[in-house]
C-alpha cells in the first residue's frame, strides 16, 4: 500500500548534502578514501588486527574505519592509510560541472533545486 504525501527526492550526487550533514563534501571524501581502504583490506584478506599494524593504528579504529565512523580521520590520515598500504594517490583538480551551482547556506534545504544527478568523482583507483 502506498503512502499518500510521500514525493521524490532527486538527489544531488552527494548524500551527505542530502541529509544535511555539515561539511559534505569533506564527508563525501572521506567516504570515498576509506571505501577504498576496506577494499583493499578486504581483497587481501586481512583481519583487522593485521590491518592496524599495516596501518600503525590500534584495532578499534580500523572497527571504526569498517563501520564508517570517519569524523576521528582527517583526510591526510586516511591518504598516509592509503599509502601504507602501498597505493599512489593522484587529486586532480578540473572546471566544475557545468551545471553545476554553489549552494546558499540561507536556503533552506527543501527549497534548492537540485541541479541533477552526477557521478561521485572517484578520488582514489587501484587494483590488487
Amino acid at each position: 500500500m502506498a503512502r499518500k504525501g510521500l514525493g521524490v527526492y532527486v538527489g544531488s550526487g552527494n548524500v551527505f548534502a542530502d541529509i544535511g550533514v555539515r561539511e559534505p563534501e569533506e564527508m563525501l571524501a572521506k567516504a570515498q578514501l576509506a571505501a577504498e581502504i576496506v577494499r583493499i583490506i578486504r581483497s587481501r584478506k586481512l583481519t583487522q588486527t593485521a590491518a592496524a599494524k599495516a596501518l600503525d593504528i590500534d584495532q578499534p579504529r580500523v572497527s571504526a574505519l569498517f563501520r564508517g565512523r570517519l569524523r576521528e580521520f582527517s583526510i591526510e590520515r586516511l591518504l598516509r592509510f592509503l599509502n601504507a598500504l602501498h597505493r599512489d594517490v593522484r587529486i586532480v583538480v578540473g572546471e566544475r560541472a557545468q551545471g553545476r551551482r554553489g549552494r546558499h547556506p540561507g536556503w533552506p534545504r527543501a527549497a534548492r533545486q537540485p541541479s541533477g544527478r552526477r557521478r561521485a568523482a572517484g578520488w582514489v583507483k587501484g587494483r590488487d
